[in-house]
């Protein structure tokens, strides 16, 4: 269906898988366990030879309750070793400690797959959410709006395909690009759709200022205001108004919102910096393909800030890949290309952590959403992951499955409705979400998951593309040392 804005706009409750794509998994899977640039280099290829055009309207009549991989042809029955998604940890437990007996009681059918955005244009590779509106980024370098899952507005950047977009108050959005820029877009208050480029950090007075200042000559210690290669993440600081990018250059920069002005540039890794998140008690961290998680401490200074490294939290040969921070529990979690998802609490002066397995591919990106923690993958599926508010330990709920190419990027918005006089959302421990999630076959899905569920039902009259596999998820803790 194609609305008056040009785009196209369907809900398909599954897409069916395509044929002779069994090759192509394997593809993705040996490659993303190695360094950038050749895991970046996948990342950055011209997909249209390796998928191909998405249908726009497909509807999967053929419904089944087993979850069957396109990764694999080996069994992976319920009792079936052979079938795990990954090589279980000697420190897991031989039966899964979130285990439970089954409880129809306990089922919600409001639960699972709401519907699919398809829109022709390129690939997805970034995501933000801000109230009822979605923006949707690709590598044809344009900008989507969407409202209420319908094509709302659009904008288009003059070059680099949109690898990440942060809003910032009710008006501006910032995207991060492949050329290394940053643009900064306002919309219009007499017209709401009408979005407008008003930046680009950084500026270009500050890049003559700075090309002509005799005192950056030779100086390591002067602030780089341009990104030399790909901007891979934005993280916002919204209370001290600071942006946060990191780029492929093993970079990352601090920039003021009120001026555009680049405060600090920090050399912070030996290889491409994947992730940056602005987190909690003033510190940020970064995750990069020379397979470290680094912590850094913000300090204040009279004409800026600066940023000194406090704590490595992982040192390992596989990239990270991804990281999310839940600034409530002072949590971390950090993706790797192994599929592994690791895990920190920060408890006094320790941060202790945890292992998660689910995924048989690279993690591409993360997200929190109240006590749940959602991994998109290389290997097309997404696991959702709940956290034990008792003791910090995480169960693995379900993986959603329905895309036809690994999870490029993940964006939440709680769901509220009202009941009777209760207009302001659920109570905690029983919040609904709303979870987007972009992928590389063009599509955008729409999935709604609650807190409390034990599983979810899959019915014929809905096409529900999910799967509670706890056999395939395992975990384990330790701890590391300041």
């Amino acid at each position: 269906m194609r609305n008056e804005a040009g785009g196209t706009m369907v809900v398909d409750l599954q897409t069916s898988p395509y044929n002779n794509r069994h090759n192509l998994s394997h593809e993705i899977t040996d490659n993303v366990h190695k360094r950038r640039p050749k895991f970046g280099d996948i990342l950055k290829a011209d997909h249209d030879g390796i998928f191909p055009p998405v249908d726009p309207i497909i509807i999967n009549t053929n419904i089944t309750h087993q979850r069957f991989s396109s990764v694999s042809t080996m069994s992976s029955g319920p009792t079936s070793g052979d079938g795990s998604p990954c090589v279980m940890s000697p420190w897991a437990r031989v039966s899964p400690p979130w285990a439970t007996e089954f409880n129809e009681d306990n089922l919600l059918e409001t639960n699972g797959l709401i519907g699919s955005i398809v829109r022709e244009e390129g690939h997805i590779y970034s995501l933000a959410a801000s109230g009822d509106l979605l923006y949707t980024g690709s590598d044809s370098k344009n900008i989507r709006v969407w409202k209420n899952l319908k094509d709302y507005a659009g904008f288009k950047a003059s070059s680099g395909l949109i690898k990440a977009i942060v809003i910032f108050g009710d008006n501006r959005v910032f995207t991060g690009h492949q050329d290394g820029k940053i643009r900064i877009w306002k919309v219009s208050k007499r017209k709401p759709g009408k979005y407008k480029r008003v930046g680009t950090l950084p500026t270009f007075k500050s890049l003559v200022k700075s090309s002509v200042n005799p005192k950056h000559y030779g100086n390591k210690n002067s602030v780089k205001t341009k990104h030399h290669d790909a901007v891979s993440s934005l993280s916002m600081d919204v209370e001290f108004g600071l942006l946060y990018s990191s780029s492929w250059d093993r970079t990352i920069k601090v920039w003021r919102v009120s001026d555009s002005k680049c405060l600090e540039t920090i050399e912070a890794h030996e290889d491409a910096i994947n992730s940056v998140m602005y987190g909690f008690d003033d510190l940020v961290f970064t995750g990069s393909a020379d397979g470290t998680v680094k912590v850094w401490k913000r300090e204040m200074q009279v004409k800026g800030t600066r940023h000194v490294l406090v704590q490595v939290l992982l040192k390992q040969e596989n990239a990270v890949t991804a990281l999310a921070v839940k600034p409530k529990f002072s949590m971390v979690y950090s993706g790797s290309s192994d599929g592994v998802v690791n895990y920190w609490q920060r408890s006094k002066r320790l941060f202790v952590g945890g292992i998660l397995k689910g995924h048989k591919s690279a993690v591409l990106c993360l997200t929190v959403a109240g006590n749940l923690l959602l991994s998109g993958s290389a290997d097309k599926n997404i696991c959702v992951w709940r956290r034990d508010t008792s003791d910090g330990s995480h169960e693995c709920l379900s993986v959603l499955t329905g895309h036809m190419g690994p999870v490029k990027c993940l964006a939440v918005e709680e769901e509220r409705v009202c009941r009777g006089k209760e207009a302001k959302g659920s109570m905690e421990g029983d919040r609904k979400w709303i979870i987007y999630s972009g992928s590389l076959d063009k599509s955008v899905k729409v999935w709604r998951v609650c807190e409390k569920m034990s599983t979810w039902r899959e019915t014929e009259e809905e096409a529900v593309s999910t799967s509670l596999h706890e056999e395939n998820c395992t975990w384990s803790s330790y701890s590391l040392d300041k």
